[in-house]
C-alpha cells in the first residue's frame, strides 16, 4: 500500500511539475526573452520546492538559496560565483536550476551569447531533469530565431515538435516562426494552422499564432496586387 501511495504521489509531483512549467511558458510567451531572468527564477523556485520536499542535499540546497538572495539583491558577481560553486559541488539538480540562474543573469546583463552557451550547455547534459533539458532547448532555439537558417532550427527543434511532450506547442510555434521569418510560408502554415485545431494548444499561443498567419496572408495578397495584368489583346478597329 506504501508503494501504490508513493508511486501515485510521483505521479501527482510530475503532472504538477510538467503544468507549471507550461503556465510559465504560457506567461512570459516564447518572445518575451528579456524576461527570461525572471522566468528561470519562477522555475528554480519551484524546482528547489521540489528537492527540498525530497530533503536531501540540504548543503547545496542552502548554497543555491544563498545565490538566488544575491541575485534579488542584484549582487551579480557573488552571486555568478555562488552559483559556480553549486555546480561544483556535482549535485545534478541544484546544478542544472545554477545554470538556469546563470543564464538568466547573462540575458538581463544583455548578454545572449553567454546565454545561449548555457542553455546549449543544460539541453545536452546526461544528468538534467527532462522538462529542464526541454526548456533549455527551446530557450537556446529561441535566442538563435532570426539569425540562423531555417535548417538550423529544424534540427533543433524538430524532435521535440514531433514528439508528445507538453513542449510539442513551444517547439512547433518557435519552427512555425522559423519558417516564416525565413519565407517558407508552405512549411510555416504546415506547422502552426495545426496548432489552431488542436484544443491542447496554449492559450498564449494562439494570438500569436493568428497574427503570423495574418501576416502571411497579407504578404501573399500583396504579391497577387503587384503581379502585372494580364493583356487583353485588342480588336482591330475597322474601317
Amino acid at each position: 500500500m506504501v508503494d501504490k501511495n508513493d508511486a501515485l504521489s510521483r505521479e501527482i509531483d510530475e503532472e504538477l511539475r510538467r503544468e507549471k512549467l507550461e503556465k510559465l511558458w504560457e506567461q512570459y510567451g516564447t518572445y518575451v526573452l528579456g524576461a527570461a531572468a525572471t522566468l528561470v527564477l519562477a522555475v528554480g523556485g519551484y524546482q528547489v520546492y521540489e528537492q527540498r520536499k525530497k530533503s536531501f542535499a540540504a548543503e547545496n540546497g542552502a548554497r543555491y538559496d544563498a545565490a538566488v538572495t544575491l541575485i534579488e539583491q542584484s549582487k551579480t558577481d557573488e552571486a555568478q560565483k555562488a552559483l559556480s560553486e553549486v555546480l561544483a559541488s556535482g549535485h545534478a539538480g541544484y546544478a542544472s536550476l545554477a545554470q538556469l540562474q546563470l543564464a538568466g543573469i547573462h540575458l538581463k546583463a544583455n548578454r545572449p551569447q553567454d546565454a545561449l552557451a548555457v542553455f546549449e550547455a543544460l539541453a545536452t547534459s546526461p544528468s538534467a531533469d527532462a522538462d529542464i533539458k526541454t526548456f533549455a532547448l527551446l530557450q537556446a532555439a529561441a535566442l538563435r530565431l532570426g539569425q540562423a537558417d531555417f535548417t538550423e532550427l529544424q534540427n533543433r527543434l524538430k524532435p521535440v515538435a514531433e514528439g508528445s511532450t507538453a513542449w510539442r506547442f513551444q517547439a512547433r510555434e518557435l519552427l512555425g516562426t522559423a519558417a516564416f521569418k525565413a519565407g517558407k510560408f508552405d512549411d510555416a502554415r504546415a506547422q502552426l494552422t495545426p496548432l489552431l485545431a488542436d484544443p491542447e494548444t496554449p492559450r498564449a499561443a494562439l494570438d500569436r499564432i493568428q497574427l503570423i498567419l495574418a501576416a502571411m496572408a497579407s504578404a501573399d495578397a500583396g504579391k497577387t496586387a503587384a503581379a502585372p495584368a494580364a493583356t487583353v489583346p485588342q480588336t482591330p478597329a475597322k474601317e
